[in-house]
């Protein structure tokens, strides 16, 4: 396989920044708080998946339990505040800072590719300067993205943006949603995979990894 791609599409939460532990707490707190506590399957369904189609679901899985009839705004009130104390403080995952001051040195365009809002990207990747290497971003509330992960429209747009076929893209993800859009963007997929989960969890033609450190490069 080379180990040179056109370019690097990250996704960014559980990927390049360890968010995933603060986004299922606040989940898990604003359904406990309307009854409904997660488990641990479902808290893995929502990870890289867009904040109103997140919502959407927890509160269908409130109403199905017998609680009461929210908006996604009513849930979302209580899951923000949560979040957004826990994410200011997220740290870096092993290996991502080295990876991305990698691909710059090699000179191979990289963009992220997350279904994060920008507001709340910006908030994430502030105390993260060497993010600011990845220049090219596709949002979750992107106005030219068209269906979020898993669809692959979020990998097509950034493959687009840099001028190159995501067919010659390494894509790197850690969610099943991620994995799915990238996978239906053609691209070569490399999976961190969550703690707990294994490779069999995935379909068989990504690249699986337990850390970023493993990634290889041609010079």
């Amino acid at each position: 396989m080379p180990q040179r791609p056109a370019a690097c599409l990250f996704d960014l939460d559980g990927l390049l920044l360890d968010t995933e532990p603060a986004h299922a707490r606040a989940w898990q707190a604003a359904a406990s708080r309307f009854g409904r506590p997660l488990d641990e399957p479902e808290l893995l369904s929502l990870r890289g998946r867009r904040r109103l189609d997140c919502a959407s679901q927890v509160r269908q899985w409130i109403l199905a339990a017998g609680g009461p009839r929210l908006s996604e705004e009513e849930l979302l009130a209580v899951r923000q505040p949560i979040a957004e104390a826990l994410l200011a403080s997220a740290p870096a995952m092993p290996g991502a800072e080295a990876l991305v001051r990698r691909c710059r040195a090699l000179g191979i365009p990289m963009a992220l590719a997350t279904s994060s809002a920008r507001p709340a990207v910006d908030r994430k990747v502030a105390p993260h300067p060497w993010l600011a290497l990845i220049s090219e971003r596709v949002h979750g509330d992107d106005p030219e993205l068209g269906d979020g992960k898993p669809a692959p429209d979020p990998f097509l747009l950034a493959a687009h943006r840099l001028g190159v076929a995501p067919t010659a893209c390494w894509a790197f993800e850690d969610s099943r949603a991620g994995v799915a859009a990238a996978l239906g963007a053609g691209c070569r997929v490399h999976v961190l995979l969550p703690p707990g989960v294994g490779c069999q969890a995935y379909p068989e033609d990504v690249v699986c990894l337990n850390s970023l450190e493993e990634v290889e490069l041609d010079p």
